[in-house]
């Protein structure tokens, strides 16, 4: 399973979102620092629209991806998040 097919199977089970968006955006990166010019998944974007993230501050919603992403996030090397209800 690609890192981006499994980022989405944890973000759906944590946060039963209403929207959800996984972009692999490692070729932009490619030759950069974390990105030697493999085959992807070192860098990301992501959307995500969901009623658990009410009345929590910007930075719980970020400790909260990041705990539901687990064992993903050394594996990668940068992560952009965009997290609203």
């Amino acid at each position: 399973m690609s890192i981006t097919d499994e980022m989405k199977s944890r973000l759906n089970d944590a946060f039963s979102p209403k929207q959800l968006e996984v972009v692999d955006d490692s070729a932009s990166h490619a030759g950069h620092s974390g990105n030697p010019g493999g085959d992807g998944e070192t860098h990301f974007n992501v959307m995500i629209r969901s009623p658990l993230f009410e009345g929590m501050s910007r930075v719980a919603r970020h400790r909260a991806v990041h705990k539901a992403l687990g064992d993903i996030v050394p594996r990668i090397h940068a992560l952009a998040l965009d997290l609203d209800v």
